[in-house]
């Protein structure tokens, strides 16, 4: 069922109804996206406790690396690329998670292209130096009063 029609495609009607099987998926900017559904081996989806069982093994992997990611943000450490690793995992099963990932990929995307729009580039570089050229004005006036003396040992 799309957008345009209250039409079912024939490929919704042979749909498993457990949501275990690939759904049928808008067709992205390109028309590339893959599908939305379970991506485990034909296997594992033919027995439902061999599928559960995968489903909260994928769960619990993915959990830890979100987990992990969510402790690097304050840390140092790539906390959001940990992050989206771990939705990424997740998106391998669940298809909330592949649709989160779907609407952050063309959110990236968009504010990707507004980044290389030439008006953009043009005020970001300006701000760059407007900002850079404060600093320096602040680190000029520091050492002009106080020299290469640490800002913790100035009262000796």
């Amino acid at each position: 069922m799309n957008a345009e029609s209250d039409e079912r495609s024939p490929a919704d009607e042979t749909a498993p109804a457990d949501g275990t099987g690939p759904a049928a998926a808008p067709p992205g900017p390109a028309g590339r996206e893959r599908p939305l559904g379970s991506r485990a081996p034909h296997f594992v989806r033919r027995s439902r406790a061999l599928h559960l069982s995968w489903q909260a093994g994928v769960f619990v992997v993915g959990l830890a690396v979100v987990v992990a990611g969510v402790i690097m943000l304050p840390l140092p450490g790539p906390g959001w690329l940990v992050i989206f690793a771990g939705m990424a995992i997740w998106a391998t099963e669940f298809v909330w998670a592949q649709l989160v990932l779907r609407w952050t990929k063309h959110k990236v995307t968009a504010a990707a292209q507004r980044a290389l729009d030439p008006k953009v580039r043009r005020r970001n570089i300006a701000l760059t130096v407007a900002g850079l050229a404060i600093a320096g004005v602040l680190v000029g006036c520091y050492l002009a009063r106080y020299g290469l003396r640490a800002p913790w040992a100035l009262h000796r």
